[in-house]
């Protein structure tokens, strides 16, 4: 067998494991933050005070402004200058649910007033509450429509989770640490590059059926 194909096999797993352990789960829980953040935001900007709307939008001004590893370096390295120190994995998830958050905003705000007035309407005139119909008629409505670009965003947070390799034993910090013991940054970072795939591609058909699944349900529903 090649040398090249024995590091490849012996390293799998030990590189697996780190994005099963570590990437997996940071990926899953900044996403669900973000996300939570997000429509937080979107809700503040279309329907707060004018403060708060200056106020998020002053937040998602300087998220999208900045690289998202400066905001990582500026959460774990620069706030124990100022006295909070926190550990790696929780400053990981600070950051990138901080960045998530503004981006969604932006996906969720567009998708929120993508809806017409008339079903707002409609449902104020059965009866319904504001969080009535926001829950029962608008949000399934917005779903269909971000459900694509939200998709997008997980996939590309899977990949922008390396840039915690500096911080958090994830799976390019893995990669990096055999590289240097075994001096083949080539193949360990190619057999990198191809878990990374694996996780992409799984999200990507998954996401596929997901779209399948609304299309479907939303093709019956105009049918009845």
């Amino acid at each position: 067998m090649p040398a090249w194909l024995q590091l490849m096999i012996d390293s799998f797993w030990p590189l697996l494991s780190a994005g099963l352990i570590f990437t997996v789960p940071l990926t899953l829980i900044t996403f669900v933050l973000g996300i939570l953040l997000g429509f937080l935001v979107a809700l503040a900007r279309l329907y707060g005070p004018t403060p708060l709307v200056a106020l998020v939008r002053c937040y998602v001004w300087l998220v999208r402004g900045t690289p998202l590893l400066v905001q990582l370096f500026l959460i774990f390295y620069g706030l124990p200058s100022a006295g909070i120190v926190l550990d790696a994995f929780t400053a990981a998830v600070i950051g990138f649910t901080l960045n998530i958050g503004a981006y969604s905003s932006e996906i969720i705000r567009a998708t929120l007033a993508a809806i017409p007035k008339g079903q707002w309407e409609a449902a104020h005139s059965i009866g319904m509450s504001w969080p009535q119909a926001m829950r029962r008629v608008i949000l399934p409505q917005a779903a269909r429509i971000a459900v694509p670009p939200l998709s997008n965003t997980f996939i590309s947070l899977v990949k922008d989770t390396s840039l915690a390799a500096v911080t958090v034993p994830e799976l390019f910090q893995a990669a990096q640490r055999l590289a240097s013991v075994t001096y083949e940054p080539l193949i360990l970072y190619v057999e990198t590059a191809l878990i990374y795939l694996l996780f992409s591609s799984v999200l990507s058909t998954l996401q596929d059926r997901l779209e399948r699944r609304l299309t479907h349900k939303e093709t019956r529903e105009v049918a009845l």
